[in-house]
């Protein structure tokens, strides 16, 4: 009997530090998924990697303004132009502030396209923090160009590959660059002998235009709209599947033109490598509030822009996807092997 009762006594007592072991391994997991939440301590940059004027900076000024007035983010919020190697100056930048989360960067799919081309960093080498919209392109000329429409340049161009001249910002393979080169393919003209000059900006590509200097401009949507408000340009086709409302409603798509021509352009914010996850978490919960608000809603609508917001590990995977699917295009368009 006195050695049951020791046997039942020693067992308790096992137990009891088996359970206190547990205790004290659920208390240290919690502990460390509960890391000190995250605040911006000083101003926060966001960095455009084109001049003033271009697509991305008057992007990230209505972003900032928002963000400050809304007061999404406790600090001030700054807008930081890094323009120059089609986006490569801007992503150098942002990674000399690693695990910083004080620098964020407006990408768009040019990042993929260039690395793809051999000519920027990869999407990798960065956090992505949240995927924010899409935007699709119009293709300019200046008012009194002979070009009338879509289908009178495809025509040009199937006369002579080298016959017009194109802007293309900020670099070749881009979105932009697809907003013409796929209708282009589609009517069967040779796109490697197209005769293209790099610009730091559309709006850089559209002065140059307006100057006659190139022929043709592709850019944002948005801002051919303002354009088109001036008087400045005259669109001859949209990329998106249907027709954009207000002051392009007139204008046909690719498609409507006989082309089957498609390029959604989108708008994704990452931040340095090394970021933590309570940095991401900050940023995700900022973003959440900022698509939002009404005043960013005004804004999708006023610039013809598709909210598609996606948070930090969504995007990643999204990106996955699509770099895999911008390589295969790439590589049929010349561009990459």
């Amino acid at each position: 009997m006195a050695t049951t009762g020791r046997n039942a006594a020693v067992g308790e007592a096992g137990r009891a530090a088996m359970a206190w072991v547990a205790l004290c391994a659920l208390l240290a997991a919690g502990g460390a998924q509960a890391q000190p939440a995250w605040k911006p301590q000083k101003s926060v940059e966001l960095i455009a990697q084109n001049a003033p004027g271009g697509g991305a900076d008057r992007t990230l000024r209505i972003m900032a303004k928002i963000l400050q007035e809304g007061r999404h983010v406790e600090t001030p919020v700054n807008v930081v132009n890094k323009p120059g190697g089609g986006g490569s100056v801007a992503y150098s930048y942002l990674n000399l502030h690693p695990g910083d989360a004080h620098y964020l960067q407006l990408a768009s799919k040019s990042l993929l396209t260039n690395n793809i081309a051999g000519l920027g960093p990869s999407y990798t080498e960065f956090t992505p923090v949240a995927f924010l919209f899409g935007e699709y392109v119009s293709v300019t000329v200046r008012p009194d160009s002979p070009l009338r429409s879509g289908r009178d340049l495809i025509e040009r161009m199937q006369k002579d590959p080298t016959a017009l001249s194109f802007g293309i910002a900020t670099s070749l393979g881009n979105p932009n660059h697809q907003a013409v080169a796929t209708a282009l393919k589609a009517a069967g003209v040779d796109i490697r002998k197209l005769r293209t000059v790099i610009f730091p900006s559309g709006g850089a590509a559209s002065t140059a235009m307006l100057g006659g200097h190139v022929d043709v401009v592709p850019i944002t949507a948005a801002f051919a709209a303002s354009m088109v408000r001036q008087g400045q340009v005259r669109v001859l086709a949209v990329t998106s599947p249907v027709r954009l409302p207000d002051v392009l409603a007139e204008v046909p798509t690719w498609r409507e033109q006989g082309y089957d021509a498609v390029v959604s352009n989108w708008r994704s914010i990452f931040g340095p490598r090394g970021m933590t996850e309570p940095q991401i978490a900050y940023w995700e919960q900022a973003f959440a509030r900022f698509v939002e608000s009404d005043a960013w809603k005004k804004e999708l609508e006023t610039n013809f822009w598709r909210s598609e917001y996606l948070r930090s590990a969504e995007t990643r995977k999204y990106l996955e996807q699509d770099n895999a699917q911008a390589k295969a295009f790439l590589v049929e368009l010349g561009l990459a092997k």
